[in-house]
């Protein structure tokens, strides 16, 4: 038996108008970004990641963008993992930033290709020495026995690399996501929502303002 979820929320008065954004979107994205940090929303970093596979199947999952600027959106991943793979397989992703609590998100379309190496270098430098091995230790995405075999590699790894730097494994990698469409959603009563959306046909275009439907 199933139970119907019935609860219907009010998102409030505030509005988005088209004078209220930035003109540049990524300008704006960061703007809404030091908002959520300013709300203490959890992880307001936090995106979901969509891709696609070589058999056409969806999948999603939640990843943490690492930086944001005119070149595009950045994050790190296991390269040879299923998210790794399916970037290879179809470089057209989604990403979603949900701020429930500020009755917000940004939706954005793009294209996604890994940074170049001493980027993804730079980013592996900043880790904490436990993810560092962690990232050693873990196959992602690939099954796993027990918790005990992760945690039994974690112990190899720590002693493999006592006393020294953990140096970058090569499937681990950092990609670049550079946005063909970025979408800001304002939650409004009555499910009369705004959404303004930027589009653009490449990286050399300029970008086109639209307001949809809800």
């Amino acid at each position: 038996m199933s139970e119907s979820l019935r609860r219907h929320t009010d998102y409030g008065q505030v509005g988005l108008d088209e004078a209220d954004l930035l003109r540049d979107p990524v300008e704006q994205f960061l703007a809404w970004l030091r908002d959520a940090e300013s709300a203490e929303v959890f992880e307001p970093n936090a995106m979901v990641l969509g891709t696609v596979g070589a058999d056409g199947a969806p999948s999603s999952r939640t990843v943490l963008l690492r930086a944001a600027n005119p070149a595009g959106f950045e994050f790190v991943t296991t390269l040879s993992s299923r998210k790794g793979r399916e970037l290879r397989a179809q470089s057209g992703v989604s990403l979603l930033f949900p701020w429930y609590s500020l009755r917000r998100q940004v939706i954005v379309l793009g294209d996604a290709a890994p940074v170049a190496e001493s980027e993804a270098d730079a980013y592996w430098a900043d880790r904490p020495r436990g993810s560092q091995i962690s990232a050693w230790a873990s196959e992602q995405s690939e099954p796993v026995a027990d918790r005990g075999v992760l945690e039994q590699r974690v112990g190899e790894y720590e002693a493999r690399f006592s006393g020294a730097d953990v140096p970058r494994p090569p499937q681990w990698g950092a990609v670049r996501v550079v946005p063909r469409s970025i979408e800001f959603w304002q939650g409004r009563s009555s499910r009369l929502h705004d959404r303004l959306r930027f589009e653009r046909a490449d990286a050399m275009s300029a970008w086109t303002l639209r307001r949809f439907q809800p």
